[in-house]
């Protein structure tokens, strides 16, 4: 056997046993998850109410918008003002959440779990998470490609983060992808309506809702089934830690590596 094949199996044996250790993890979480007690997982925490549950049908009815627009317009390429105007539309969608649950009277504080956990246990914690995520969402990537076939097309950040020319843009991108993005997202689809989502209709039902939503707003077919699963470890993250910032890490980190890759083409398939 030559080198080069001694290390195709090698590697090969690690991404099965890496994978192995993705799904064990995420079984185990999902576990512990299944064998709580409503009073313990509850806690003292206020639910979502019916002008949560109004406020959630016309965020989702706005993002299905989003994707009915995008999808009508597949050729249009994204630009820097896009980005920008997608970003003040993103954070203002996310103080009028923030408002509207101030004045109903919820502790965002406790109820997104953010003193639960220090910042170096939340770090910690979404890392190892996000680590064990990985093999899972290759899979569904590897899956999907195999039944649907690999698209040619990427997604529009991804597309203009390779087509940017100077250094101040791509920083734009870096920050609203590693900074903005996670916090906001993740407080939109994981804090609010999968809070709305399985109180209505209970973890399972929520999650799978959740994470379908999650992967059409990013509008990118070849993307989705990959996409469905990034979000749904997002949920189970959040849902066993209790702690809000333990997938905004995870989202983060997810977003860091994959413009790190981007950025480095000639070392990194893309």
């Amino acid at each position: 056997m030559s080198s080069d094949s001694l290390l195709t199996a090698l590697g090969g044996v690690a991404n099965v046993l890496f994978l192995i250790v993705g799904v064990y993890i995420y079984v185990s979480l999902i576990r512990q998850i299944g064998a709580r007690t409503p009073a313990s997982t509850n806690g003292s925490a206020r639910a979502f109410g019916l002008p949560e549950a109004i406020l959630a049908v016309g965020l989702v009815f706005l993002l299905l918008l989003g994707v009915v627009a995008s999808l009508s317009h597949p050729s249009i390429q994204l630009k820097s003002r896009d980005l920008v105007e997608n970003l003040f539309f993103t954070l203002g969608v996310v103080l009028v959440v923030i408002a509207f649950l101030q004045f109903r009277g919820f502790d965002l504080n406790f109820l997104g779990g953010f003193a639960k956990l220090s910042f170096f246990r939340a770090l910690s914690t979404g890392t190892i998470l996000m680590l064990a995520a990985y093999p899972l969402i290759s899979l569904a990537d590897a899956i999907a490609q195999r039944l649907l076939g690999s698209g040619s097309s990427k997604q529009s950040i991804v597309e203009l983060f390779n087509a940017s020319q100077t250094i101040n843009q791509r920083i734009m991108i870096i920050v609203f992808a590693v900074a903005i993005a996670p916090v906001a997202e993740e407080f939109l689809f994981r804090f609010f309506l999968y809070g709305v989502l399985k109180r209505y209709f209970g973890r399972l039902l929520g999650l799978t809702a959740n994470a379908l939503l999650f992967a059409a707003v990013h509008t990118h077919l070849p993307s989705f089934v990959p996409l469905f699963v990034l979000g749904s470890c997002f949920t189970i993250a959040y849902e066993w830690s209790g702690s809000i910032l333990v997938s905004m890490t995870m989202h983060a980190l997810f977003n860091s590596v994959s413009l790190a890759l981007l950025a480095f083409p000639e070392l990194f398939p893309q």
